[in-house]
């Protein structure tokens, strides 16, 4: 849907989980087979990949000071059970967060994203847009960090012919 770039480093990995649903027609890539092999997920795990998408989005919306349209499972709920350990890179000493285990590794890349994006600020300019029909995920590179919808030439314009026509 939008013509923004990808958020950046690992929040890449959370807009593209939150954008495997097409609210406006359905289109859901976790019921396609490629769809699931993006995230490594088998048909078992599509559910609980469902609820984490979910989740994200609710705090997405609420990044750009939208309400969630739906009762979700709290994301600190779900991220609570995400085993991740700390790396240090013998070369440069520098540091970071991965997954430990196995056990939910969708969750443990998300948690680890989330993670590395809050030491670098960035988490917070990764939102949903206000659309009720998109909500989709985008990286809000505005210089004020108040950005509403995920492309102002289709959402925004919408928006705002819908503000002019209610005058």
């Amino acid at each position: 849907m939008s013509e923004r770039s990808a958020a950046p480093g690992e929040l890449a990995l959370v807009e593209s989980l939150v954008n495997t649903l097409d609210i406006e027609s359905g289109a859901d890539a976790l019921d396609t087979a490629d769809g699931r092999d993006r995230f490594g997920l088998t048909e078992d795990e599509v559910a609980g990949a469902r609820e984490l998408r979910e989740s994200l989005r609710a705090a997405l919306l609420a990044h750009a000071g939208h309400s969630p349209h739906a009762s979700v499972t709290p994301l600190d709920d779900l991220l609570a059970s995400a085993p991740l350990r700390v790396t240090v890179d013998t070369a440069d000493g520098s540091a970071g967060l991965a997954p430990a285990g196995a056990a939910r590794p969708l969750l443990s890349r998300v948690a680890a994203a989330i993670a590395g994006s809050l030491v670098e600020g960035t988490w917070p300019r990764l939102k949903a847009c206000e659309a009720p029909t998109c909500h989709w995920a985008y990286y809000d590179r505005s210089p004020a960090g108040r950005g509403r919808w995920c492309s102002m030439q289709v959402c925004g314009a919408r928006a705002k012919m819908r503000r002019y026509r209610a005058k």
